[in-house]
């Protein structure tokens, strides 16, 4: 496995240092920046978080082991908390698509309690867990794993909590110029992950086929009409 050099790695541990965006605030947004240079600055460190996750994630193997877990799985529940939230949104979304028995754990909806007092052996909780980790987050995944189900955690440290429970343990880099963590990387391995899982899972494609004309017959999306000239170009191509 490629080693961070010692400079990465001190940067990296001084970065975890500044626990608030507060704190990283003042750090990483200098007031005499212009827009271009702190605009270069954002763009190059995002290329970079996202390229060291991949290349942690393909020499760990842990994003084919957590659709293993996920394709095995009877109930798939996924829970995130303030931010975390839009990434459990996210990976629900696209992985309801292919797959059945997919649940976000709201809150509202679905709760927590409801969740809790009927766990399986065969279920399986995905869990979002990012600085500053939310004790209602730690304390649900803990519960769960201790009922007996599977804990496929996302998270941006293996010192984070829950990570030693976990039944796949799946690390993003989070770094950034800016105050907020940055959400690339997070994003990236749910489009991964889903697209691992979907193509492995049985009756994807007649799900899909099925979502489709069900969406067609409620009217879900804006059809705009096709341009004239458009389908000509699509009526001689499928000569």
């Amino acid at each position: 496995m490629t080693r961070d050099s010692a400079q990465e790695q001190a940067q990296r541990l001084h970065d975890r240092s500044l626990s608030s965006p507060q704190e990283r605030f003042g750090e990483r947004l200098k007031a005499n920046a212009s827009a271009e240079v702190l605009q270069a600055r954002l763009m190059e460190t995002e290329v970079a978080s996202l390229a060291n996750t991949f290349e942690h994630l393909t020499e760990s193997g842990a994003l084919p082991a957590a659709a293993a877990v996920l394709l095995g799985a009877r109930r798939r529940y996924i829970v995130g908390a303030g931010k975390s939230s839009a990434y459990a949104a996210l990976l629900g979304a696209d992985l309801s698509a292919t797959l059945s028995n997919v649940f976000v754990v709201d809150g509202h909806a679905l709760s927590e309690l409801t969740v809790l007092t009927d766990v399986r052996a065969s279920d399986v909780l995905v869990l979002f867990t990012m600085r500053r980790y939310r004790e209602k987050t730690v304390r649900f995944g803990r519960l769960f794993a201790e009922a007996g189900g599977s804990l496929i955690v996302i998270a941006d440290s293996e010192q984070a909590p829950l990570a030693q429970l976990a039944t796949s343990l799946v690390i993003v880099n989070t770094g950034s110029a800016s105050y907020a963590d940055s959400p690339t990387s997070v994003a990236a391995i749910c489009h991964v992950l889903s697209a691992l899982t979907a193509s492995s899972a049985k009756g994807a494609r007649r799900r899909l086929a099925l979502r489709d004309e069900i969406s067609e017959t409620l009217g879900l999306y804006h059809s705009e009409p096709v341009p004239a000239t458009d389908q000509q170009t699509t009526v001689e191509a499928l000569r």
